[in-house]
């Protein structure tokens, strides 16, 4: 069968959008050399299909894009928006990744996208990232809503997300050291990367940066034309009763220097439902997202939109799992999960622990991959660890080995032993004395995360 047709066989679905993705990773260039190129011949193809999209609320960063995006997401379906969605990675299955007019894509229209892309494309190289891209935009450009959350894949400047004219706001979530393999340990050049997605005359929100990430973005922004506004600047919140935040923030022409001194500050406040998302770090995540939303679309009932963060749902960070095949290894004891994977992630999740439960230790079975140092996630949580089992991912070839990782973390934890599988770490755990007493925590990675979910029967919807 040539590499740009459809399968010789008849099948569902669900075989058809799979065998589609195996023949498309099949042409992925063995060498992956960021740049846009590709992606624009590729949408060129298919007759641009960027260039009639929704307004885009176009999202960079290291960590909490996901969160944001979902946020924004409930904000805007509070106040009556219809929404498209594109994030990556998916958990368990790839219809995660394109979210149409508020609802996961369907096995049928993402078999009969990729295959339309795929005959486009012929057997020329292209990354997996670029030729899904491509049918998402295709799929966003026709299908009718009133708002795109993009979120880019690695990167910014040289992400396949990046080829919008006049996104409607950019959004920088907080930037820390990830992907150094592409994007550098530098974290200027990584938030020079970042800063990419910043576009003339469009307003860039920005979560609370570390200096060097500051300057890098507002330097960028002030040669393209645009003004940075970032949290604990020119906008931030605090929190009231029950958990519910005020959102203050500037209002001001973009044309208009922030920080000029003759300027007149003219101050708004925005009222936020306490956050569906758990932890500190997803309050500053709820802010930014609805500052985005502000300024992006200045017509929006905010007093409506700050109601739907009280139903954000971003599922594998701080969720706990309900009833399913896992949590019946440890009857007597919450079973949680999260996908925070580098130092940054790890410290948020530290963070947020005590105030899931009240337990003065908790129970980590962690993986990773290979990819980054396990070390700079492991020592962010072994204070609170009661125990620490270390697995391989399953299916994942750049998994750590559960030995590799238990090297790793000796140095940090007392009680540190790998285990064969999630299900014999668990039941181990069950048998512990005053397990009963004390929380569990999977954690370490995404791909951990979204095989804990399907484990369980608890899958994203």
């Amino acid at each position: 069968m040539p590499s740009g047709g459809t399968p010789e066989t008849p099948c569902n679905d669900a075989e058809r959008a799979a065998l589609a993705l195996d023949r498309l990773a099949a042409l992925h260039p063995k060498l992956i050399d960021l740049g846009l190129e590709r992606t624009f011949d590729l949408l060129d193809r298919l007759g641009n299909p960027h260039h009639s999209l929704p307004p885009v609320i176009h999202v960079a960063g290291t960590n909490g894009k996901g969160s944001v995006i979902a946020t924004m997401r409930a904000m805007a379906e509070a106040a009556g928006l219809t929404v498209h969605v594109y994030v990556s990675p998916h958990l368990c299955r790839f219809n995660e990744r394109i979210r149409l007019a508020g609802q996961l894509i369907g096995d049928g229209a993402l078999a009969d996208l990729l295959e339309e892309v795929e005959t486009a494309n012929g057997d020329r190289p292209v990354t997996f990232f670029e030729v899904t891209t491509a049918a998402a935009f295709l799929a966003f450009s026709r299908i009718k809503a009133d708002l795109l959350l993009l979120e880019t894949g690695l990167g910014g400047a040289l992400d396949s997300t990046n080829v919008l004219t006049r996104p409607a706001a950019t959004v920088i979530t907080p930037i820390a050291r990830d992907h150094e393999h592409f994007l550098g340990s530098d974290l200027a050049g990584i938030a020079g990367q970042k800063a990419g997605i910043m576009r003339p005359g469009t307003p860039c929100l920005s979560a609370a940066q570390p200096a060097e990430v500051a300057t890098a973005l507002d330097s960028h922004a002030a040669e393209i034309g645009t003004s940075v506004r970032a949290m604990g600047r020119e906008f931030d919140f605090h929190e009231g009763q029950s958990g519910a935040l005020e959102l203050t923030l500037e209002r001001a022409p973009l044309h208009e220097p922030l920080r000029h001194p003759a300027r007149q500050a003219i101050r708004q406040s925005i009222q936020l439902s306490a956050p569906s998302l758990k932890g500190a770090h997803q309050q500053q995540n709820a802010a930014l997202a609805a500052a985005a939303l502000h300024y992006a679309l200045p017509l929006l009932d905010m007093d409506l939109a700050g109601t739907g963060s009280a139903y954000a749902s971003w599922p594998g960070r701080l969720q706990r799992l309900d009833d399913g095949s896992l949590t019946r290894l440890v009857p007597q004891q919450a079973l949680w999960v999260d996908g925070a994977h580098n130092a940054h992630g790890a410290a948020a999740l530290a963070a947020a622990l005590p105030t899931l439960s009240e337990a003065d230790r908790w129970h980590f079975i962690t993986g990773a991959l290979n990819t980054r140092p396990a070390e700079e996630f492991l020592e962010k949580i072994a204070p609170l660890a009661a125990s620490l089992h270390c697995v391989s991912i399953p299916d994942q070839p750049a998994s750590l080995s559960a030995e590799a990782l238990t090297s790793a973390a000796a140095p940090f934890f007392e009680k540190v032993r790998p285990a064969a599988s999630v299900a014999a770490a668990l039941s181990a755990i069950a048998t512990m004395e005053g397990a009963g007493r004390r929380p569990v925590m999977i954690c370490g990675s995404l791909y951990l995360a979204g095989y804990i979910l399907a484990e369980n029967g608890t899958l994203p919807d």
